[in-house]
């Protein structure tokens, strides 16, 4: 897969919602200044739900908030609550942590799925783009069989055997790194560098399957 992909093909991976029709540009928007995250940790064992008030329509929260399902049909969007802090035209949820310092370490479980993201975005970021296709979000995601790590719209191949069911995602605020980790070694499989200057969300992608987040973990010993 080539580094960048065309804009007509990246439609499909960028996993928009099947009922929009079309692209234009996206513009940050202001969100309330009352945002009410759970959990805002500095140390290495950060500690969070799926905020039900990000995900989009077609997503679906289950276990206590931990988890999310795809489905296809989902909610009819005008029986959702409107709020600005939802994704609407995108099948993605934020996680209630925010991240402002320190290293952290989760695990993401993906059952049933051929396309996926995981990894993080400015909790302020857009609820018009999608996770991996701006300068506020970046991630590892899954889609044709292949990996993918993406930031800005760009994609970069990354060299993994096969699908594993669980990955780790580790992120280390100041160094400005985002890992994605094989918790069977466990060792870091790809590394994503970045300067992060706001507060951070972990952030999901899902257009199949489902998919069970694990926090409040220890970072897995012998990672660099």
């Amino acid at each position: 897969m080539a580094a960048a992909v065309s804009a007509a093909r990246l439609c499909r991976l960028a996993g928009r919602n099947l009922s929009s029709l079309s692209v234009r540009h996206r513009q940050a928007v202001s969100l309330p200044a009352r945002r009410c995250y759970i959990c805002a940790s500095t140390g290495n064992n950060l500690q969070f739900r799926l905020d039900e008030r990000t995900a989009h329509s077609s997503l679906d929260l289950f276990k206590k908030d931990t988890g999310v399902i795809y489905r296809m049909l989902g909610m009819d969007p005008s029986h959702v609550p409107d709020n600005p802090e939802r994704f609407r035209e995108w099948a993605v949820v934020f996680g209630d942590g925010k991240i402002s310092s320190g290293r952290h370490y989760w695990e993401v479980t993906v059952k049933k799925s051929q396309e996926f993201r995981v990894g993080v975005a400015e909790a302020q970021m857009s609820r018009e783009d999608c996770v991996g296709t701006n300068i506020s979000s970046w991630v590892f995601g899954y889609a044709q069989r292949k990996w993918f790590a993406m930031t800005r719209n760009k994609m970069v191949p990354v060299t993994l055997v096969g699908k594993p069911e669980r990955v780790g995602i580790l992120v280390d605020y100041e160094a400005g790194l985002l890992m994605l980790v094989d918790v069977e070694k466990p060792r870091i499989i790809h590394t994503l560098r970045a300067q992060f200057k706001a507060p951070l969300c972990p952030a999901f992608g899902l257009w199949d399957g489902e998919l069970l987040t694990h926090s409040g973990l220890e970072e897995p010993e012998g990672l660099k």
